[in-house]
């Protein structure tokens, strides 16, 4: 069962962490020749399907690395440093996300729903700048999960 639990605790982080990479990375910088009004309708359609599996993963993340931490290490006591750091810097990622979600997102989908393009563009932006901090905060935990073990 451990295995089963860690292949999709890994499934869960590289869903979402490399939904985000492929966001800020390739899509964005793609999107920036476009005009706002299609600019943002395909911001719109992306997060819209984007999300759901945002929610989906963060679900196999806490089941998953809960299940691990209290079958197969016995507990936090059992776990070692670079299970308690996931699992903060996990916290703050969910955090950050759930804000993204109840808040910016929100205004951003009803600003492009109604073509108010400038408050779309803020919201987007406010967006892109909870993704900038989300993304390395990802990426470091991904490194930490694949080296942590090996840590003397």
């Amino acid at each position: 069962m451990t295995a089963t639990a860690l292949a999709l605790h890994i499934l869960g982080a590289v869903v979402w962490v490399g939904g985000m990479f492929a966001a800020y990375m390739c899509l964005r910088p793609a999107a920036g020749a476009l005009e706002p009004p299609p600019r943002l309708r395909l911001w719109r359609a992306f997060f819209q399907k984007f999300f759901p599996w945002v929610w989906v993963s963060i679900l196999l993340l806490l089941a998953s690395g809960y299940w691990i931490v209290f079958v197969t290490f016995g507990g936090f006591a059992g776990a070692r440093l670079h299970v308690h750091l996931m699992q903060g810097i996990g916290w703050v990622m969910i955090a950050l996300f759930v804000w993204l979600f109840h808040g910016p997102w929100l205004k951003f989908k009803r600003a492009v729903d109604a073509e108010d393009w400038p408050a779309a563009g803020a919201g987007l932006n406010r967006i892109r700048q909870i993704i900038a901090v989300n993304l390395p905060l990802g990426l470091i935990t991904v490194v930490i999960g694949a080296s942590g073990r090996y840590w003397n």
